[in-house]
C-alpha cells in the first residue's frame, strides 16, 4: 500500500475542503490515488464543499459567550455568503458553541479553535459538513476573549451584524449596556489616545499639514492648526473622548468619573468589516442562468 503523506492530505484538503482526517481515511482508502479519493469524498460529502471553499464569505453574523458571574466572555465572528444562511439555525448555533470554546478553552488562534471539539467532533468538521449541507461557503473569521477585571457587558445590534463586548470596573449594569451600545452607534477605535494606532494619526497629520500649508500662514500657526486638528480626530476614535449617545454634553470620560467606574477594555466586531464583497449583475447572472439552463 502506498504510503499516505502530510502532503498528499493537504493537497487533498485543498481541492475538497474536508477535514484532515477525512482526508487521510479517503487516500487509505483509495491506496493513494487521489483522483479516486477525492471521488469517495464526494461521495460523502458531495460536491458542495470543493465548489464553495474559493467563494467570498462577507456576511455571516457575531456570537457572543459571557459567563454567568460575567467574568468571562469571548465573541466570534462567523462569516457565510449571504444574509439568508446567516439566518440559518445550524449557522447560529455553531456560532454559539464555538463562542462558548473560545471562552472556556482558550485557542490559540483560528487555526487551534478549529482542531477543538464539540461532541466528539472537531469544530472544522462541523463547518465542512455544514457547508456541504447548506451549499455555501463559511469561515470562522475572528475571535476576542476578555478575562474581565470588572463585569463584562455585552451589545449585539442589527441582526447580530454588530457585536460589543466591554469590560467595565465599576458603575452598574444599566451603565455597562449603554456603555456597549455607545460604542456599536459610535464605533470608537481604541480606548483613549495612547491605543490609537500610530499609522492612523500619522495620516491625519500629514493630511492636515497639507490642508494647513496651503492656508499660507506662519510655520508656528500651521503647527498648532495641525495638532489642533489631531487632537479633534484623537477626540472622535477614542472612547473615553467620544460625546456620550445618551447625553452629549459629557464625554464617556466624565460619565466613568461621575460613577466612580473605569473600561478595562473594549471589543468591536462588524461582520464582513474589512472583506471585498462580491458585487453581482443580476441581468448577467439570469442570462448565465438561462443559457446553462438550455444546455
Amino acid at each position: 500500500m502506498a504510503a499516505i503523506t502530510a502532503g498528499m492530505v493537504k493537497e487533498l484538503r485543498e481541492k475538497t475542503d474536508a477535514p484532515m482526517m477525512e482526508c487521510k481515511k479517503a487516500l487509505t482508502e483509495a491506496e493513494g490515488d487521489m483522483a479516486k479519493a477525492e471521488e469517495i469524498l464526494r461521495v460523502k460529502l458531495g460536491n458542495k464543499a470543493s465548489k464553495a471553499a474559493a467563494r467570498v464569505t462577507a456576511e455571516g453574523v457575531v456570537a457572543t459567550y459571557i459567563s454567568a458571574d460575567g467574568k468571562l466572555a469571548a465573541m466570534v465572528e462567523l462569516n457565510c455568503e449571504t444574509d439568508f444562511v446567516a439566518k440559518n439555525d445550524d449557522f447560529l448555533e455553531l456560532g454559539a458553541k464555538v463562542a462558548e470554546l473560545v471562552a472556556t478553552r482558550n485557542p490559540a488562534d483560528v487555526a487551534a479553535l478549529s482542531a477543538l471539539e464539540i461532541g466528539g467532533k472537531t469544530v472544522e468538521a462541523i463547518r465542512t459538513e455544514l457547508v456541504g449541507k447548506i451549499g455555501e461557503n463559511m469561515s470562522i473569521r475572528r475571535f476576542a476573549r476578555i478575562e474581565a477585571k470588572g463585569q463584562v457587558a455585552s451589545y449585539i445590534h442589527g441582526g447580530a451584524k454588530i457585536g460589543v463586548l466591554i469590560d467595565v470596573v465599576g458603575g452598574d449594569e444599566d451603565m455597562g449596556r449603554d456603555l456597549a451600545m455607545h460604542i456599536a452607534a459610535s464605533k470608537p477605535k481604541a480606548l483613549s489616545a495612547d491605543e490609537v494606532p500610530a499609522e492612523l494619526i500619522e495620516t491625519e497629520r500629514r493630511i492636515a499639514a497639507e490642508k494647513a500649508a496651503e492656508s499660507g500662514k506662519p510655520a508656528e500657526i500651521v503647527e498648532k492648526m495641525v495638532q489642533g486638528t489631531v487632537n479633534k480626530f484623537l477626540k472622535e476614535v477614542t472612547l473615553l473622548g467620544q460625546p456620550f449617545v445618551k447625553d452629549d454634553k459629557q464625554t464617556v470620560e466624565a460619565l466613568l468619573k461621575s460613577k466612580g467606574a473605569s473600561v478595562a477594555s473594549f471589543v468591536l466586531y462588524i461582520v464582513g468589516e474589512g472583506i471585498e464583497k462580491k458585487v453581482d449583475d443580476f441581468a448577467a447572472e439570469v442570462a448565465a442562468q438561462a443559457a446553462a439552463a438550455k444546455k
